[in-house]
């Protein structure tokens, strides 16, 4: 483990955050003693909001895996990679949404990709830190198996102590990281020095389970499948906890902590200590267990959310390490700290935090990535450096800000709507029109000696110039009114891209445009026939109202080879060079700020 490097950190914790005011509401049936275990299990575990994937009437809106998936890929946006780039999946849940398949194979169908290894580790808490041994990511959702969406039990079948904790503790929630095996070229790594998982099992019954009571042993005949409630219905899923067993877990990770600090794996000096613990209570205990044992642990360094996130168990410990991020500096290391009250078992993990490497080097991934491909690795320079790597930096920045436009999200996921791809090709329109005389524009600019750029702008501008009517084509085939398209003003992401691209296309020969086609024919290469194939998945749209996607993902591959002959011609000097890679990065983030901008017109 000593090369593998956490190099992206996600996570995803679904709708608004809910006070304690609100989940009485939702939790308390009206009787004293509902109201009394409500509030003691708010006074002990000390969460002030949590996040929940039900609403107030316990309706499900989004499964297990949908939170999974945005999680990953919130990782792989920090990352700035595409889902392509996966080739392991290893998740970590306690619940899935299903029995079988596997919960990764779920996972990987929502979030797409390309052919990778699986893994699917099940337990509670201590899952995800099985899967991030595995290798990659891990994910958790808790609260649709705790029964009855925020009803009340009936009056004479009082919900038992264990089950009626849990729901007024657990959270919704996802996290995920990558991992890689060396550093990322940009931002902060996470390397991972040691890992140490261990069940004792073989010495603790059941705490903390589903489809048993906990601190029984199953029988045949006795399991959640044998078992039925009084409506006929099987009653597995609830999840239960031996309450009166936790002490014990508190002891079993003091000693085993206490042997790693003598083996001289944990250094009590560490800077961050994540540990992951139900309720805040249980934090007095441990702290206190820990000087018992003859460690002085320093509070300040000891970092939780769970006030505001909540328990999301299994996901917990990735979604405080997305957390505490901005605190963390060069050298620091982190411990993460994982109790597991399933059938007792502890995970502990170090991390070293690296400094990101200066010049923003691209990685192999995003050199393959890059719509220039191997191009960007090629020159005297050597493999990424110079222009042509900043070009796949910029790239994979381009992917990231993408991923996390709320439209992009949701035609990757899945849960676009036909009024969000109206929308789309609403806002898109006058950034299509105006590209065709911009381009004009650079033709005209360009003098004598860059005769040759001339020429291939003046042909792509005939090749633009009547894109909008495929556009709007499209916007009247999937239910839009034509006339829209008239009145409809540019969004702000649209406004400033256009400006911006107009006051380029304007100076005497304008080579840094290069950098504009770029971004924007690599999206058509690289992006668009993947948006037209999941819109048509998921929205059921015909050919012919996904035809301006079509076409540029057709037509941009043979625009983009025109460019990457001028990018790696060699006629262009270092300066222009710096120039193009430069105006990549602004149109890059210009566009992006188009797409965000959906969402707010």
């Amino acid at each position: 483990m000593a090369e593998a490097y956490i190099t992206g950190i996600g996570a995803y914790l679904p709708g608004e955050p809910v006070d304690n005011e609100q989940l009485m509401a939702r939790l308390a049936d009206g009787t004293t003693r509902s109201a009394r275990l409500g509030r003691q299990a708010l006074a002990a575990n000390g969460i002030r909001t949590r996040h929940y994937a039900v609403d107030d009437r316990g309706r499900t809106l989004m499964l297990n895996e949908e939170l999974a998936a945005k999680a990953a890929r919130q990782a792989l946006a920090d990352r700035g990679l595409p889902v392509s780039a996966v080739r392991m999946l290893a998740t970590g849940t306690t619940q899935g949404d299903v029995l079988v398949p596997g919960f990764a194979s779920m996972v990987h169908g929502r979030l797409g990709g390309g052919p990778m290894e699986l893994l699917s580790a099940a337990g509670v808490c201590a899952s995800s830190m099985a899967a991030l041994k595995a290798a990659v990511t891990a994910v958790r959702l808790a609260s649709r198996s705790l029964a009855a969406g925020g009803t009340a039990c009936p009056a004479d079948n009082p919900e038992p102590l264990d089950a009626g904790f849990l729901r007024w503790t657990l959270s919704d929630g996802a996290g995920a990281v990558v991992v890689e095996p060396r550093p990322r070229p940009g931002g902060l790594s996470l390397r991972v020095d040691w890992m140490h998982l261990v069940s004792h099992a073989h010495e603790h019954a059941v705490c903390m389970g589903a489809g048993l009571t906990p601190g029984t042993t199953p029988q045949p005949g006795t399991t959640w499948q044998d078992q039925q409630d009084k409506q006929g219905q099987q009653d597995g899923p609830r999840l239960r906890q031996d309450m009166s067993a936790l002490p014990a877990l508190i002891d079993l990770g003091v000693a085993e902590y206490t042997a790693l600090v003598e083996a001289g794996r944990i250094d009590p000096g560490t800077e961050h200590v994540l540990c992951h613990y139900s309720a805040e209570h249980f934090r007095a205990r441990l702290i206190s267990r820990l000087r018992e044992a003859g460690h002085d642990p320093d509070e300040s360094r000891w970092f939780t959310n769970l006030a505001t996130a909540g328990n999301t168990g299994a996901a917990s410990i990735f979604v405080m390490l997305e957390a505490v991020r901005p605190r963390l500096r060069a050298g620091d290391r982190v411990l993460l700290v994982v109790p597991e009250s399933g059938r007792f078992t502890l995970a502990f993990a170090q991390l070293t935090c690296l400094e990101a490497e200066t010049g923003r080097r691209p990685s192999r991934a995003e050199l393959a990535a890059s719509p220039l491909g191997c191009s960007a690795g090629a020159g005297t320079e050597g493999a990424g450096t110079g222009a042509l790597g900043e070009l796949a930096v910029a790239w994979a920045d381009f992917q990231r800000m993408l991923s996390r436009a709320p439209i992009v999200a949701r035609i990757e996921d899945g849960t676009v709507t036909l009024d969000d791809y109206r929308r789309l090709l609403l806002n898109l329109r006058q950034q299509v029109v105006d590209g065709g005389r911009w381009i004009s524009l650079a033709a005209a600019s360009f003098s004598a000696g860059k005769f040759w750029l001339r020429s291939a702008a003046i042909q792509h501008a005939a090749a633009e110039h009547r894109d909008f009517q495929l556009l709007e084509h499209d916007y009247a085939a999937a239910g839009g009114d034509p006339r829209d398209m008239a009145v409809t003003p540019a969004n702000i992401g649209s406004a400033a891209l256009s400006a911006y691209m107009f006051h380029r296309a304007g100076q005497p020969d304008p080579v840094d445009l290069l950098g504009a086609m770029f971004v924007i024919e690599g999206l058509g290469a690289r992006n668009a026939a993947g948006w037209a194939d999941r819109l048509q998945l998921h929205l059921g749209l015909a050919d012919e109202q996904v035809s301006f996607l079509r076409y540029h993902a057709d037509g941009d591959d043979e625009h983009f080879e025109v460019l990457r002959s001028a990018l790696t011609s060699g006629l262009l000097d270092d300066a222009a060079m710096a120039a193009i890679a430069r105006t990549a990065r602004v149109v890059a983030r210009l566009y992006a700020l188009q797409l965000e901008e959906l969402d707010h017109v």
